[in-house]
């Protein structure tokens, strides 16, 4: 605060000045003054019509002084807290009567003038607390000099300042609508719709306008640059203010005051210390990007903000930014819970009986098995028509089983006194997936799925095969099991991806043409090495694709699918 505190000698030294004038407004001949004179730049005095922007160490209270030379003028004043409720009050001290030139000529002793302003303490015109935009607005001023103290008292803070003395013509912020409120128009499970209408400053004004709408799980913000505070933090609390940043384009020299060698010494010692006291103070760790997002969305006033968490809540802000003076105006933000997720539908299973169980690609299933009576094992049975689904069997809310399934396989649980058991059915990357499941109490006998081999494929014996038969083979089990061939014609384009359509085992012989079947047989062979059956097929026209299936059919009437054949007999024999 020393330098700051200097600024009381720098304000009557203003005030001694014969004929003062505010300085201009026109940027290219301030920039030529700047240069013919040497302009120092003090921080502590506000421009007219520009938006600048502080920083603040908490408890350490800062000072801004800007001149009214005329009675009657319009004013105003707005601050914006950025990271932290700011305390702020604006005072007003009547210019001294020398001011217009007239008297001596000659500036009062420094000490004198001094004491003068500190024993007028001036009038107190507005005092605001808070972490609201607020402003203080007069259509007519009086002339003096205007002192603007601002503190944070919680901790160190970012802000920004604007002050005109022509509010009407500047219009510097955009302008909201009558209602400027943002509605949620539609809900989803991760996604919200957004609507507001436009501000007058675009719509009418044909100012460049666009808005940014900011997301977060926290709270709504009252400013835009809040919300760019919480997004870089490591700046809001590891960076001092950056040389130049807090600084007006007036100064007192534009007064006539041209800075002695210790006012420039006063001044580096302070800002020196202030970044010494800054980068020893705790690190803040910045948020993580998903905490918090502003997206800039040009001048739609209509967005979907996509990729949230279902059952959560989220708050949104809209912000409508002039591109031409980058600043902002905050709607009255909203809030909003996306839907829970659609719960799975839990199947019931019977006892007994066997349930067909349909699965999207990277879907899961869940099945409810409560057997009515006591029991102590339970039968699983789980008929993988497609590719490998797996498979998770709880027990009253303990994990007893998870595998991954492919065809037929059968399952023995042990069973608990009114135990409840929860089937997880996950499904396959690749494509849809259909099972069939039977979970049963009752032990001994017949198996609702006939047995199969571990190798499914048909075997064609290319010697055998003529212009009109060709002969196939395939594994048996050790069970006495009804096998039935069918067969179809296809054409020559007939591949692999049409015969991965073909492989649903669950797909029966009832699906089938009665003019494709060829045969129904029984065998079965107690010499696993033995159980091996061929059959050969005629009647077919020479130089065609025949699809060959075999289906093993179950004493309980179901059945299971062999691989596909794919054969084609002689074109010439």
């Amino acid at each position: 605060m020393t330098w700051m505190c200097g600024c009381y000698g720098l304000v009557l030294l203003v005030l001694g000045v014969m004929g003062q004038k505010l300085p201009t407004r026109d940027e290219g001949l301030f920039q030529m003054q700047i240069r013919d004179k040497a302009l120092f730049h003090d921080s502590s005095v506000l421009p007219d019509g520009a938006e600048i922007s502080g920083y603040l160490f908490r408890d350490s209270p800062k000072r801004y002084y800007f001149v009214v030379e005329e009675d009657n003028t319009p004013l105003l004043v707005t601050v914006t807290p950025c990271d932290a409720p700011l305390e702020w009050r604006l005072m007003l001290q009547e210019l001294p009567e020398d001011r217009s030139g007239e008297g001596s000529g000659e500036p009062e002793p420094l000490e004198q003038q001094k004491q003068q302003i500190t024993a007028n303490e001036g009038t107190e015109l507005f005092t605001y607390k808070g972490n609201d935009v607020e402003s203080f607005i007069s259509t007519s001023s009086p002339s003096g000099l205007y002192q603007l103290e601002i503190i944070s008292t919680e901790k160190d803070s970012n802000f920004k300042i604007y002050s005109t003395t022509t509010p009407e013509s500047d219009q510097p912020y955009p302008e909201l609508p009558y209602d400027p409120r943002v509605d949620v128009t539609a809900l989803g499970h991760t996604t919200v719709t957004l609507a507001w209408k436009p501000t007058p400053t675009g719509s009418i004004m044909g100012q460049p306008i666009q808005y940014c709408v900011v997301i977060n799980k926290e709270h709504n913000f009252k400013s835009l640059c809040a919300a760019e505070a919480k997004m870089s933090l490591d700046d809001a609390f590891m960076i001092a203010p950056k040389p130049g940043r807090d600084f007006s384009p007036f100064d007192f020299v534009h007064f006539g005051f041209v800075p002695s060698e210790n006012d420039f010494k006063d001044r580096s010692l302070t800002t020196n210390r202030a970044l010494s006291n800054k980068m020893s103070r705790t690190y803040i760790p910045k948020p993580k990007v998903a905490d918090i997002q502003n997206i800039c969305i040009g001048n739609k006033n209509i967005f979907t903000v996509t990729d949230l968490k279902p059952d959560t809540q989220y708050y949104f802000d809209v912000f409508a930014v002039n591109t031409g003076t980058n600043m902002s105006t905050a709607y009255v933000g909203t809030f909003a819970r996306t839907k829970e997720e659609a719960k799975q539908k839990t199947v019931e299973l019977k006892d007994g009986k066997v349930t067909d169980v349909f699965i999207k690609r990277k879907g899961s299933k869940f099945l409810r098995f409560a057997p009515v009576s006591s029991h102590q094992r339970v039968t699983l049975f789980v008929h993988a028509c497609l590719d490998a689904v797996q498979v998770q069997v709880r027990r009253d809310g303990k994990l007893v089983l998870s595998q991954n399934v492919e065809g037929v396989r059968q399952f023995q649980l042990r069973g608990k006194p009114k135990a409840k058991y929860l089937i997880r059915l996950r499904g396959s990357r690749k494509g849809a997936s259909t099972l069939k499941v039977l979970a049963s109490t009752r032990a001994g006998g017949k198996q609702p799925f006939p047995a199969l081999p571990e190798d499914t494929r048909i075997k064609a014996f290319d010697k055998l095969r003529t212009c009109s038969s060709v002969t196939v083979a395939w594994l048996g089990t050790q069970e006495r099991n009804k096998y039935c061939v069918y067969r179809r014609e296809v054409s020559e384009s007939y591949g692999e991806e049409h015969r991965r359509r073909e492989q649903n085992q669950c797909s029966g012989p009832e699906s089938r043409r009665k003019s494709e079947k060829v045969l129904c047989k029984y065998f079965h062979s107690a010499n696993l090495q033995k159980a091996v059956t061929t059959e050969t097929i005629t009647g077919l026209e020479e130089g065609k694709s025949y699809l060959l299936d075999v289906y093993v059919v179950g004493h309980s009437g179901h059945s299971v699918k062999y691989q596909s054949k794919l054969v084609k007999t002689r074109k010439y024999c």
